[in-house]
């Protein structure tokens, strides 16, 4: 009898959390919305440093309009193409589990929406919260073109922290005194590095140290004794950016979309797409606060932009109301420029709040160095066409392959229907010859081989990817972005990674969850993920200059079994090449 009421007791039980199980999803799907947005491209006069530009925008606005949803609601973007570029809209850090055609990249996951051509975007945020964002990927669009994505909790959950009392995103971006693609056209023409920006901006503003642009510095208003969130994102096209506010700390309790275990700083480092959360607390003598960037530069004698951007930290308090705003802000400090140790310090700070489920017993193990490359001058060539180092052209790769973007068709497209010639499956799993890779390298490596090579991944495998810098022509930082997945970083370092020592390195309780990863100066990283999200997910270096030169790569995940693990169809309103 006692067997039996234990028995009982038990199934009563199961079944009680089954029901609430089933009742807490049942409201969560309930208060799951569906947001639409439409999306105008179309060339909007913007005037900055003095002049102003026809400069390419959505809905005229620049930056782009702030999404704001909760983690299990769906977007439906209708993006409409009033400019005179081909365009598309990536949703950088977004999972799109099944929905790989909503993913954005031109020619990977869709052919460009053409000039007077639209395209909606469906997809739905599951298990993401945080600070994601948006923006072309179509050449260098997204210089101007981009946006936050805001993901809330759930309705009815919290943050894991004490709710601010308000949110600011701050988006880091780069302003061209010229058409940004006309800055990249002419770089493809003469195989040289393009023209530096002129300016750094927050929320698209330059900021007080630059000609024509104090009036429009950004603002942000606190309150003395009150914690707020700021939501910072590096917008930039082609630099890595420290960050700081003068005289106060930074407590930073997310990236990229996810949580990270709590920890003071008063200096960031952002690559590009990356995303950092802190929380401010107002506890100076009410005043105004610069809040700066500027960048962090890890190639040896290559040009760059040396300008700093500011916005400022209003305090609003009866004592200091008209008196502060007249006051010039308080300066802030940053790092050198090639502070590498710095940048360092702060990349190795992050872990995740608690034990996670990294993965174990790998199924692919895949070693991909990552880094430039010289072309020599073709034969017939004009010297007007080749005007890299000592007469040769810039080039990228991964493994000793630059990537190519096919033209007639989407990889994914390719993929789904299995059109031949588009792509090859041969992407190598490691180097094709092995070497020195952060030393001095040998000429005879310097020249990749072109094509459009992927990596066929099945579905559920466990991935690791060593992600290795090289030296050749220099080394440098390179923020290396996995559309589809987040990954854990669970070890980075200097030189050449050794399996024999460099393994004892490895996180494998806390690491934290990133979508883009910051491949250190002469050294490098490593990341784990399932390949649990069918498609065609393109991975490359978020320096938009270094992409367009070949450094890129993309995984073919296959189809699993059953509905939830295959690839939705495509939409009917899908681009066509």
């Amino acid at each position: 009898m006692v067997t039996f009421n234990s028995i009982a007791h038990t199934l009563c039980s199961f079944f009680f959390l089954s029901l609430l199980l089933l009742f807490a999803n049942a409201v969560a799907l309930a208060n799951a919305k569906t947001h639409y947005h439409d999306f105008i491209v179309q060339a909007t006069p913007v005037k900055r440093l003095c002049k102003t530009h026809n400069t390419i925008t959505v809905n005229g606005q620049y930056p782009g309009p702030t999404l704001e949803v909760n983690n299990g609601d769906t977007l439906v973007v209708k993006v409409v193409n009033k400019a005179r570029y081909n365009v598309t809209i990536h949703w950088h850090g977004v999972r799109q589990m099944r929905t790989a055609w909503a993913d954005g990249p031109e020619f990977i996951t869709q052919c460009p929406i053409r000039p007077g051509g639209s395209y909606t975007y469906r997809f739905t945020i599951q298990g993401q919260e945080g600070t994601l964002w948006w923006h072309a990927h179509s050449s260098w669009l997204r210089a101007t073109v981009y946006g936050a994505l805001i993901i809330h909790p759930k309705v009815g959950d919290s943050y894991p922290f004490t709710k601010p009392k308000r949110e600011t995103p701050l988006l880091l971006g780069e302003w061209w005194d010229a058409d940004p693609m006309d800055v990249v056209r002419q770089a493809t023409r003469t195989g040289g590095a393009p023209n530096v920006s002129d300016a750094y901006t927050i929320n698209g503003q330059p900021g007080d140290l630059y000609n024509c642009s104090s009036k429009g510095t950004a603002k942000v208003p606190v309150v003395a004794g009150e914690t707020n969130l700021l939501r910072i994102i590096n917008s930039a096209l082609n630099q890595e950016l420290f960050f700081t506010i003068a005289n106060h700390k930074l407590t930073v309790v997310g990236a990229d979309a996810s949580y990270v275990k709590p920890f003071t700083t008063s200096i960031l480092m952002l690559g590009p797409g990356q995303t950092t959360d802190v929380l401010i607390t107002a506890d100076q003598p009410p005043a105004r606060y610069y809040i700066a960037a500027r960048a962090y530069v890890s190639a040896q004698g290559a040009p760059f932009d040396n300008t700093t951007t500011t916005a400022i930290l209003e305090y609003r308090t009866p004592s200091c109301s008209g008196k502060c705003a007249s006051t010039k802000p308080v300066s802030a400090s940053l790092p050198a420029f090639n502070d590498t140790a710095t940048a360092t310090a702060f990349s190795k700070s992050f872990r995740s709040p608690k034990k996670v489920p990294v993965p174990t017993n790998i199924d692919e193990n895949l070693f991909i160095t990552v880094g430039l490359g010289l072309n020599n001058c073709p034969k017939g060539a004009r010297a007007q066409n080749c005007q890299g180092p000592n007469g040769t052209r810039f080039t990228a790769s991964m493994n000793n392959a630059s990537f190519v973007l096919p033209s007639n068709f989407s990889l994914l497209q390719a993929h789904q229907q299995g059109i031949p010639g588009v792509f090859t499956t041969d992407f190598p799993a490691a180097p094709p010859v092995k070497f020195d890779y952060t030393g001095n390298v040998s000429r005879s490596l310097w020249q990749p081989a072109r094509g459009t090579k992927v990596y066929k991944l099945k579905y559920g495998a466990r991935v690791q990817i060593v992600l290795q810098g090289t030296n050749i022509s220099t080394a440098e930082n390179h923020p290396i972005h996995l559309h589809g997945y987040d990954f854990y970083i669970i070890a980075e370092g200097f030189g050449n990674f050794n399996p024999k020592t460099d393994t004892a390195k490895f996180n494998l309780v806390d690491p934290p969850l990133r979508n883009t990863a910051s491949v250190p100066v002469k050294g490098w990283s490593v990341i784990r993920f399932v390949a649990d999200n069918p498609g065609v997910w393109l991975m490359h270096c978020h320096l938009d200059v270094h992409i367009g030169w070949g450094l890129a790569t993309a995984f073919l995940v296959e189809n699993g079994v059953g509905e939830l693990e295959i690839l939705e169809h495509p939409p009917a309103d899908l681009p066509v090449c």
